[in-house]
């Protein structure tokens, strides 16, 4: 594939659409337990089993403010790495694997300044698709106390 453009993951929690590099995604999973150990960021949903290694879980309905919602049969994990961390995104469901031009997707720091969840926005034929980077959806903070919960109990 050429520069001009993009691989994605489309999936969706409570009727929002959103889309992650395909680059940075190893595998789908159907949901499993996921618990949640003491002193875990407040955006770690907790921590799941992924072929014998322990990952932690994003909470992504927290990070945007969506209605929390308990694990479901049908949900799905998104098995990724956001930097140089492996780590599980619960979501209602994944869609898609979508290849979008690169000019097709807008900066939405542009649109709404301090906006840094959002890496960008596609407008496609029936809607939108908000873009995450998971590189940054880690604060410092939550980086340093993930580290030291890892410490505490390898993950």
């Amino acid at each position: 594939m050429d520069d001009s453009r993009m691989e994605f993951l489309t999936f969706n929690i409570w009727n929002e659409r959103f889309g992650i590099a395909l680059a940075d995604v190893r595998e789908i999973v159907r949901a499993v337990s996921i618990v949640r150990p003491p002193k875990a960021p407040p955006v770690v949903e907790g921590v799941v089993n992924v072929r014998g290694s322990v990952v932690p879980a994003f909470d992504i309905r927290a990070r945007f403010k969506l209605p929390p919602k308990a694990v479901e049969p049908s949900d799905h994990l998104i098995i990724a790495f956001a930097k140089r961390r492996l780590v599980a995104l619960r979501v209602d469901h994944v869609t898609d694997l979508m290849t979008l031009a690169r000019n097709d997707i807008e900066d939405v720091s542009v649109m709404v300044p301090a906006s840094s969840l959002v890496a960008g926005v596609a407008k496609l034929h029936d809607g939108l698709l908000l873009i995450h980077d998971l590189a940054t959806f880690l604060s410092a903070a939550e980086a340093e106390a993930l580290d030291r919960l890892e410490e505490q109990m390898p993950l």
